[in-house]
């Protein structure tokens, strides 16, 4: 079934939290942009991260809004950094139709010495290490994982390099953050996050014009990797490279309009959006099964006061257990 588009004369905005997919036909490109409020200050601030810290999780949070709401069948779709550097981990991950949850793991002494030597760009955070995006289509399917290196480069360019090497698509994302700081209607103070994305693709009907230059190595380590003699594309590309974090992250620049002024002059088609909500998939049952693998010794060494407690490290619930419950039948 084809998907429903809409017109901007009597267009009802997307708003927060949900992808709008797009087509530019005239440049044989399709994509997704989003801007997320809520759903990003709900996941940040319930862990309380550090703005830094804050920050790049946010960034990988829209890759895998962008990304994971592209799925044609129930699923999850996973971004997850290991470096050696402060943050050594970051975890986001969306199940279809609309769930995402996400967290970060930090060293806090080092990501102090950071902060006071100015090293807080994303290389700088994440240091050398690797970036894997994962697919998983549920049970009796094997997971396609793409895996590519952190080397000094944005997560928006290496999002690049994951779809030149694994899907063989030339791929421009842009992505942007900012912290919002005003009053409430009583006038104490706020604090908000907001964080926005575009991803466009060239997707040509022509199979001869997606191809690329060779990679240096054949490895995909080359930076140029979305260079193309295509005009189309080189033109689509440089109009995403136009987009700012203001524009992106503004509550009063709504995606739509932004992709209007982005691409008006060759004609921009919107479809129906998509929304994502915080949802995480833990349960006190799934815990259980996990915890009722485990070894008497394990249970033993895992209890205190006869309880077994254990916490989601995304959401932060807590699930509680008495140890008799695993004890053998």
């Amino acid at each position: 079934m084809a998907e429903a588009t809409v017109e901007f004369s009597d267009l009802n905005l997307a708003g927060d939290d949900r992808v709008v997919p797009f087509q530019v036909e005239g440049l044989d490109v399709r994509g997704r942009a989003v801007q997320l409020g809520p759903l990003l200050n709900t996941i940040l601030g319930r862990h309380d991260y550090p703005a830094p810290v804050a920050r790049l999780l946010a960034e990988a949070i829209v890759l895998t809004a962008l990304i994971g709401t592209s799925l044609k069948f129930e699923g999850r779709f996973t971004v997850q950094t290991k470096g050696d550097g402060p943050v050594d981990l970051l975890v986001a991950d969306f199940t279809s139709p609309e769930s995402m949850r996400a967290y970060a793991r930090f060293d806090e002494d080092a990501l102090a010495d950071a902060v006071a030597a100015g090293r807080t760009s994303p290389p700088d955070l994440l240091g050398e290490g690797v970036l894997a995006f994962t697919i998983d289509q549920g049970h009796g399917m094997q997971p396609y994982q793409g895996i590519v290196p952190l080397d000094g480069s944005s997560l928006e360019e290496i999002a690049g390099v994951y779809f030149r090497q694994s899907e063989q698509i030339p791929t421009k994302v842009r992505l942007g953050v900012a912290e919002l700081l005003d009053r409430d209607a009583d006038g104490k103070p706020r604090h908000n996050w907001r964080a926005g994305g575009v991803l466009a693709q060239f997707l040509p009907q022509a199979p001869e014009r997606m191809r690329q230059p060779d990679l240096h190595g054949g490895d995909g380590d080359e930076r140029n990797h979305d260079l193309t003699d295509d005009d189309a594309w080189a033109e689509a590309r440089m109009l995403v490279e136009t987009v700012d974090t203001d524009e992106l992250t503004d509550p009063q620049v709504a995606i739509e309009r932004l992709l209007y002024r982005l691409f008006h002059e060759r004609g921009v088609r919107i479809y129906e959006p998509q929304g994502v909500i915080d949802r995480c998939s833990c349960s006190r049952d799934k815990i259980k099964g996990v915890l009722a693998g485990f070894t008497a010794e394990e249970i033993e060494a895992s209890q205190e006061d006869g309880h077994i407690s254990v916490t989601c490290e995304f959401c932060s619930t807590t699930y509680r257990y008495e140890a008799t419950e695993f004890e053998p039948a």
